[in-house]
């Protein structure tokens, strides 16, 4: 049985992934750590979890977190990973963090993405950076196998790079105009409060932010140069929109001359054939957030306008399971060689 622990149990994402393991084959959670709530019951901090999980928070420091543990999430800020994950990696723990801290793998990647989000440039593991892998399993599944460290990724870039990635690696589309609107329920701020996030502020309300730069547009955009083999930048616009969770991203691209929405609807799917979390719909078709909440999959439903030569792809996932923890646990499960779906082939929540 694969031994789990989780730094930043208390949070959306440390929650997430204690949900999951409750009901995977193959994996225990064996200790829940965060710098609030020390030495209280994880259940009187997560109440609904309280007749599944009888451990303790443990404090950050505590010098038995590196024992009894195969695998240590991070559902931690930007930040944390970085100057604690050698600790875990030097006995021999493999290190699946949710932040931006390894999502590149170069010093200067990280640095350019550090400075313009406005964090310090200086990475306190430079070194690990060369080792680490992208943790989006449907593109990086083979280096993912072999790797003990994974930069899980952000939850608008999993939307926006699933939905994109066929488009541009069969070369379907041009690549001057890529716009990416995205829209996102509440919870993707995170559970701390916050005077923009109450209730009352967020109630019949919605709102464009971080227009002047989001942290996940550096992700999505080197992802999808890798799979065109030639730079490529997007328009993005995030949104929060009044629900609780999911996401919809809007992708529109510019296709190529004699395109037409047979073959993109065939790429598409063949691109996914074998992707049990990823599926293809027509545009006559109809899917909604709630298709998918709840659950680890992305439901990408495509559309062409031959006479615009446009394509459309609206790209539906929850951000808290394939936006964050689902996506985790579809990692821990290749990392150690476990069936891919394990822990996460359940439906989604109706109504």
């Amino acid at each position: 049985m694969l031994r789990v622990k989780v730094v930043g149990a208390g949070g959306y994402g440390g929650n997430g992934l204690l949900e999951l393991l409750i009901r995977h084959p193959e994996a225990r959670v064996t200790g829940v750590i965060d710098i609030q709530d020390v030495g209280k019951p994880i259940g009187m901090v997560l109440p609904h979890l309280a007749d599944y999980y009888d451990l303790k928070i443990q404090s950050p420091d505590n010098k038995d977190n590196t024992k009894n543990v195969d695998v240590v999430f991070f559902a931690t800020p930007d930040g944390v990973g970085m100057k604690c994950a050698k600790k875990y990696l030097g006995t021999g723990i493999k290190v699946i963090d949710f932040s931006g801290d390894f999502r590149f793998d170069n010093p200067e990647i990280y640095e350019s993405y550090a400075e313009k989000i406005g964090r310090d440039s200086k990475h306190a593991s430079s070194d690990l950076l060369s080792e680490s892998v992208y943790g989006l399993s449907e593109l990086h599944r083979d280096k993912i196998k072999n790797s003990r460290i994974v930069g899980n990724p952000g939850c608008f870039a999993v939307s926006c790079i699933l939905g994109l990635a066929p488009a541009l690696k069969h070369r379907l589309v041009t690549q001057d105009t890529i716009i990416c609107d995205c829209k996102t329920g509440v919870s993707g701020a995170g559970k701390k409060s916050h005077a923009l996030f109450h209730y009352p502020a967020r109630y019949d309300c919605m709102n464009a932010y971080k227009l002047t730069g989001h942290q996940h547009i550096y992700e999505i955009q080197r992802e999808l140069s890798v799979q065109a083999e030639r730079s490529v930048s997007i328009i993005f616009t995030p949104q929060v929109v009044p629900v609780c969770r999911g996401i919809m991203s809007t992708l529109y691209a510019k296709l190529k001359p004699g395109i037409t929405a047979q073959c993109v609807l065939g790429a598409y799917r063949n691109f996914y054939q074998d992707e049990p979390f990823v599926r293809v719909f027509s545009s006559d078709q109809m899917v909604l957030t709630s298709s998918i909440r709840g659950t680890n999959s992305c439901y990408l439903t495509i559309k062409v306008e031959e006479d615009l030569s446009s394509l459309l792809v609206i790209s539906h996932i929850d951000n808290l399971m394939k936006g964050q923890a689902g996506s985790a646990i579809q990692v821990m499960n290749i990392m150690f060689g476990i069936q891919e779906d394990a822990g996460l082939n359940f439906p989604a929540m109706y109504p």
